[in-house]
This record gives C-alpha cells, structure tokens and sequence, in this order.
C-alpha cells in the first residue's frame, strides 16, 4: 500500500511540473560528459581511429584516381597502343583495323621508331654526354591538336616547328638542360635535336615528338619505322578486356604484325600505383573501426542507461519529457564522438599530404592540381559517420526517454537477482581458488553485456592479427626488395667507374666501362675469403614488343651461382642454358608473358630470340626486366656487359682485409672493390608500415577501453556483492583475481574466434596491394603466418581483456568495505 501511495504521488507531482528548459538540458549534457570521462575519451577515440582511416582510403583513392581519370577523360586518351612492324603491315593496313571487333573510336597510323638510346648533347656542360635512356619517338600532323584521341599536353616550352627541333616528357630530360640537344647515340651519325618543349601523352603512347620532317631525319640516319595506332573500346576497363581487344585487333592483319601494345591500365597503375596500395590496408582498418564504434557507442550509451536509470527518474519526475531525455543521452555521446571526428578529418587530411605527393607528381600537370584530399570527401566521411553515431547512441537512449518514471524510480540502479546462479554452482565445483571461480561465473550473470565485451575484444583481436599478418609481410617484401643484385658482402666493379655517378653512361655508349668476367671471376676464386661470386650487367639490348612508352625493360646478362643472393621464382625454373630467360613479373603482367612464350632482343641492331622459361619477383635495377646468361649473348656473337661482381665472403672474413688483398689480384683486371652500403629502404613499405602500427595501436586502446568502460559498469553495480566479499574475509589480491579473472573466459573466446577472421582480413588485403604496384606477391609475403605467430595471438584477447580489466580491477581491491557495503 505505501509503494501504491508513492507512484500514485510521483505521477501526481510529475504531471503538475512543466517540461525542462533547454539550459536545464544543457546542463544534464554537461554534467553527464564531465562524469563519464572516461567513456567519452572511449568514444572520441574510436571515432578518431574510423574518421582517419576512412578519410586515407576513400581519399586517397579519390584523389590519386581524379588526376589521371580527368586527364584521360579531358584528352580523350586511348584505351590501347598498338605498334605493328611496318615489315608485314602497310600504313592501309594499319588503318583498317579501326573496324575491327570492339573497336568505338581510333586515331593513326602514326610514324613510331621505339627505344632508341639517347645521350644529353655537350652544349649542356654540366651533363654532356650523360646516359639519357631509351625514348620512343613519333610524329602527328598537328602535335599541339585540342581534338581528337590522345590530345598530347604541353608543359613547357613551345611544339617542334623544325626538323631539328624536339618534345619530350619532362621526366625523360634533365630540367637543367632545357633548350639543350639529345643525341640519339645508337644511329649512325648520332643526330642530335634541340629540346625545346615539354610534353607528354597520357598514356605514355610515345616519349618523344618530332615534326615530320625531323621523323624523316631519325629514319634517313638509320632509325627502324613502323607505324602505330590508337584506339578506344566499347568494354575496356579491366586487363582482360584489354587483352581481347588486343586480340580482336591482331586478328585483322598478318600473323606476327603486332609488334607492342600499351595499355591506359598500365600507364594508370604507374601513375597510381604507390598511394594506391595504401587503399585495400586502410579500407580494413576503417571497416574494423567503424564496427568498434558503434559496438563501443552501444556499450557506453546502454551502460549509461543501465547505470543511470534512477537519474533518468529523477529528470522525468522534474518534468524532462521522453524525448529530452533521449536528447541528452544521444548528445552525451554525440560530444566526444564530434571532437573525435574533428580530429580524425585533420589528421587524416595530414597523413594524405606526403603519401599524395609522389603519386601525383607521375601525372605531371594532371596531377598538379591537387595533392591533397577532394573537400567532398573531407565532408562526406565525418558527415556519414557522425550521423552513424547518432542513430547508435540513439537506440538505448529512446529506451531511457521511453522508461516509466515510476520503475525507473523504483527499481534504480539495482541489479537483476538470480542471474548465472548455474553457472555459479558449476564453477564452485572447479579445483580453482574461490575467488576465481567466482569470476568464471560473473559473464553468465548478464550474457548480454558478456557478447558486448568479447566482440570488443574480438575487433581488437581481429585488428592485431591482421597488423601483424601485415607489418611481417612488409618486412619480408623490404627483405625480397633487397635480394638479387642488391645482396652481397663486397662490390667488385670497373675501376674506371670509380665515382662516376650511376647511370653516367649508358650502357651501349664506348665510354661505359666492362669487366673481363672470365679474368675476374677466376681472380675472385682464388682469394681467400670469398664464398660465392657471380656476375652481371645491363645488356643494352632492348626488347621488341614492349610498350612503347613509360619505362624501357632492361635485358641483364649474367655469369656465376646467384642462388645465395634470394631471388624468388613465381613460376617456372631458373634459366639453365642459352638461349633461356627469365622475366619480371611487372614485364610480364604488363605485356601478358607467360613461361614458355618467346620474345625477342635486340643489341647493336641484331636480333636475339630467348624462350622464357621463367617468372621472378623482380627486385633487380627498373621495374622492367629480362635476365638470361651470358653465354646466350657471347654464343650469338654478341658482347654480354658484365660490370659488376657481388662478392659474398666466409662468415669469419674481415672486409676491409679482404678488400685489401683482393686488390692486387684485382687492379690489372682494371677492377675496384667497393663496400656495400645496403643502399636506402623502400620509404612507401616503411611508411605503410609505420601507419599499420600506429592504427593498430589505436583499435588495440579503442578495444581495451572498451572492456575498461564495461568492466568499471559491472564493477560499480556489484560494490555492495563486493562489500559482502570482503567483510567474509576477500583480500585485494583476490579481489584483482575475480575482476581479472572474469572478462579471461571473454578474452580467450574472442581470441579464438578473432585470430582466424584477422588471417582472412589479411589474405583479402595483401593481394589488392600488391595488384595497385602491378606485383605478384611471393609466397614468402604472402605467407606469412606462422605456428610461433598464431599462437601468441590466440593469446591476443585475453591479454586485450586483462588490460582493459586492470585498472577496475585496482578500484575494486581499494575499494573500503564499509564504502562498498553502504552502496545499494
């Protein structure tokens, strides 16, 4: 009869007082964030760790594909090169395959003489005479045309206008020798041409343009011309379109007419390729955040009600209205959240800075309008996740505004009784200390807020096991990216190249100097100290059918055992006799090698059939390479260009006294040993690297907190079971063993269950990476989980547990037990 009395007089009070105002509201936001400190710092930094990771994949992705999309778009670039052999083709012929299957638009024939090694004139004095690579050459009527497929741009300078005038692409010329010749070094008579503009196709269909007339000089100096053609199709937006196309096209002239193709995929993954590997690792880290946050969201906001319910009477019965109550536990959250958001939009704005640079600098002034992320994207992320958020914390809070003041007067904070009592029995009946049994049986008493805990824990579990699935990956790919010619203990080399800057010379050019092999490697073997020996150098020759622009492939040649050295084979075997090969995989993808094809090089303006017999993940000198022995160059009667020897030494070899001795076996052979300075670290991996372990970091606090929010909850709503524990006779350290040991079983569940989901995340992201660089990973990085590593993960949640345990853990053993037995 009295508690009838009570809520009848509750109603009664509740009915005569007006709604709240909002300054009244104001200060129960306040007040509500200022009391949970801890909660909101929980919520403000998951919602950092999602707004930053967000912002880099979506940002990075827009803003590096926005460049090249808009060039390509703008100068109606071509979807595909085509250079056939003016051998088998005539210029009709040529013309005619613009009706071929699949075909919607093309442009041609053009006049095209492709990778003709160049040198920088002696009117540059600075440079004269340096190395200028390959460039593939072509002429169109109107160069500086604003219509038509592959409209070519302009950056500095003005169009050909002579026969002995020519544009290049800026990255294809030294910047300091603007208005200076290049020499076209491998054509009898060594024509040479005034650079006097900067250009270049968006595709890279050709790097270098000359007029007509001076085409016809290349040509009457000894130049080879065929003839080339652009196109665009109607299905052309993946690899294998393109290959089909391709096909389409070959079928309409004689068989072997096609000599190259130059796909705009390729040309795009080289100017994207770096910022966009960053995008699959973010896109998993931002799906993993944005999960803990609204788990986390869920769990503060439903703690704050569950712990809250007699405050939340209380506001009624002073006449705050259902919906002003949900306001105010929505806004408690929504404040946090915000300033994380905030934070996250700037510093991921921050992060996009260096990465975005280099990326659009490859797309020259495409790409100079803008290295930083689209505005849109700098709104439309914490816009989104903001409103994510709030329709979160929104749930538990409408179930606040919708509580009857009268229950949620009377029922208070007070606990449910006679939840997990099984479970309690079960556990008493373990050989454990009581304490711990105890805190076994704890989850089973509320099992819903148990599933929050360990889905917490098993995100954090999830985010660990994937970092170090990635960061172990990285390290193994630095470790490949510094195998084959980059390993060896000592450095044999020219004497003459002694402090001649790399490159200085090209490889073709007389003034380029080679080693005897033959004299040096039987020298090497006879000094005491050296393990292994071989040798290698860049060829000159250059590979027909490559495409004809962007970077030249390199044709090494090779003498002695490199198997120490690491290389990794894809698929296939090691060449073995002459005649044989090896390619790269980023040659391979982007031309469509396969082991068992045959190409074709050429050295001094003869032609060397090779038979490729295998596929290498390419860590050698460019991007593009062929390796075969030696002896397939010497047998064709051809020079091989060996000038260098990558010494390993006994592992009991001083190298400075090896170096000594070596010397004098060395000098006559007019060969120098020069240490190995390890050269510099791939600065994209380490920088992914760094960022995995900073996100991961963050997802890792975000998940601890996320206990330690939860388990301060449960912790506060059991001081009065406390109070009783500790009057029977518990002390601090079993206290600490209870609270420890009953998020343990959560941990250990979580962490079954998030190890393998953060192995599968890691398997889904490592080969779009590797696709973005146009790589195909080895199985050394993409396997990359081991027993040593799995099983201190599983590990993993019950150490997330713990630590988010730690701290109320602490609170609970200090606590006094008169404090504990007074609170209801």
């Amino acid at each position: 009869m009295p508690r009838r009395l009570f809520e009848v007089g509750v109603h009664a009070v509740a009915r005569l007082l007006p709604a709240a105002s909002p300054s009244a509201l104001g200060k129960v936001v306040r007040s509500g964030v200022g009391r949970r400190r801890l909660q909101s710092l929980v919520m403000a930094l998951t919602t950092f760790a999602t707004v930053t990771t967000a912002m880099l994949s979506l940002g990075l992705l827009t803003a590096v594909q926005a460049p090249f999309e808009h060039a390509f778009g703008a100068r109606n670039g071509a979807h595909l090169a085509i250079q056939f052999s003016s051998s088998k083709v005539t210029a009709a012929q040529a013309a005619a395959t613009a009706h071929a299957a699949g075909v919607t638009e093309a442009a041609g024939p053009y006049p095209i003489a492709a990778a003709l090694d160049t040198t920088i004139g002696t009117d540059c004095a600075e440079r004269a005479g340096s190395d200028n690579g390959p460039i593939t050459v072509s002429t169109r009527p109107d160069l500086g045309s604003t219509s038509g497929m592959d409209q070519l741009a302009l950056t500095r300078g003005h169009w050909p206008t002579g026969p002995g005038e020519i544009a290049l692409p800026s990255q294809d010329f030294a910047a300091d020798c603007f208005g200076d010749s290049v020499v076209f070094s491998s054509l009898p008579g060594k024509p040479s041409f005034k650079v006097v503009g900067f250009a270049d196709s968006v595709t890279n269909s050709a790097t270098g343009f000359l007029t007509a007339d001076g085409f016809a000089r290349l040509t009457a100096a000894g130049a080879k011309s065929d003839e080339q053609m652009l196109y665009r199709f109607a299905k052309a937006g993946t690899n294998a379109d393109i290959a089909t196309d391709k096909q389409a096209v070959a079928a309409a002239v004689p068989a072997g007419a096609v000599e190259s193709g130059q796909s705009y995929l390729i040309a795009e993954q080289q100017a994207t390729g770096n910022a966009k590997a960053y995008v699959p690792f973010l896109i998993g880290f931002g799906i993993l955040g944005l999960f803990m946050s609204v788990l986390i969201i869920s769990i503060v906001v439903s703690g704050a009600v569950a712990s809250g319910i007699r405050r939340i009477g209380i506001l009624k019965s002073l006449g705050f209205t259902p919906a002003q109550v949900a306001r105010a536990y929505t806004a408690q959250a929504m404040i946090p959240a915000t300033l994380g958001l905030v934070l996250g939009t700037v510093f991921g704005n921050l992060l996009a800075v260096p990465i975005l640079g280099g990326a659009t600098q490859q797309l020259g002034a495409a790409g100079a309008a803008s290295a930083t992320i689209p505005l849109w994207v700098s709104a439309v992320v914490p816009l989104g996740t903001l409103l994510i958020v709030g329709v979160t914390a929104l749930i538990p809070a409408l179930r606040a505004g919708r509580m009857p003041t009268v229950r949620a007067l009377v029922v208070g904070r007070a606990p449910k009784a006679g939840g997990g009592q099984r479970a309690q029995r079960l556990a008493s009946r373990l050989p454990l200390p009581r304490a711990m049994s105890l805190g076994l049986a704890q989850p089973f008493a509320r099992p819903a807020r148990t599933v929050l805990v360990g889905a917490a824990v098993l995100f954090g579990v999830v985010s660990v096991t994937f970092a170090v699935g990635l960061e172990t990956g990285f390290n193994r790919y630095l470790d490949a990216s510094t195998s084959g010619f980059n390993v060896a203990s000592e450095f044999v080399e020219p004497t003459a190249d002694v402090g001649v800057p790399w490159g200085r010379y090209g490889p073709n050019d007389p003034r380029d100097p080679h080693l005897d092999a033959d004299k040096v490697a039987a020298a090497l073997a006879e000094i005491e100290g050296t393990k292994a020996a071989f040798g290698w150098g860049d060829s000159g020759a250059t590979m027909v059918g490559a495409p004809p622009g962007g970077e030249t492939p390199e044709v090494f040649t090779t003498t002695g055992d490199f198997s120490w050295t690491g290389m990794e084979l894809l698929s296939g075997r090691w060449y073995s006799a002459p005649g044989e090969a090896v390619v790269g995989d980023k040659l391979a993808s982007a031309v469509g090698i396969h082991v068992g094809d045959d190409l074709t090089v050429v050295q001094q303006n003869k032609q060397l059939p090779l038979k490729v017999v295998g596929i290498n993940f390419d860590t050698n000198v460019g991007d593009y390479t062929v390796m075969t022995d030696a002896a397939t160059f010497t047998a064709a009667g051809l020079t091989p260009h060996i000038d260098q020897f990558n010494v390993e030494l006994a592992s009991n070899v001083n190298g400075a006294e090896w170096s000594t001795s070596a010397a004098a076996a060395l000098t006559p052979l007019n060969a120098s040993v020069q240490p190995n300075s390890d050269g510099g670290k791939n600065i994209v991996v380490l920088t992914m690297g760094a960022l995995v372990a900073t996100l991961t970091l963050m997802m890792m606090a975000v998940a601890a907190l996320g206990v330690l929010s939860t388990v301060v909850q449960d912790t506060r709503e059991r001081a009065h079971d406390l109070g009783i524990f500790k009057a029977l006779g518990m002390t601090p350290k079993q206290t600490i063993a209870m609270v420890l040991t009953s998020v343990s079983l959560t941990g250990l569940v979580a962490g079954l269950i998030g190890v393998p989901l953060g192995v599968a995340v890691e398997k889904a992201t490592l080969t779009p990476m590797g696709n973005a660089i146009g790589r195909h990973l080895p199985p050394s990085v993409t396997h990359t989980y081991t027993a040593g590593l799995l099983i201190p993960l599983l590990a993993g949640g019950i150490v997330i547990a713990l630590l988010g345990a730690l701290l109320p853990a602490g609170w609970a053993a200090r606590t006094r037990t008169a404090t504990a037995l007074r609170t209801e």
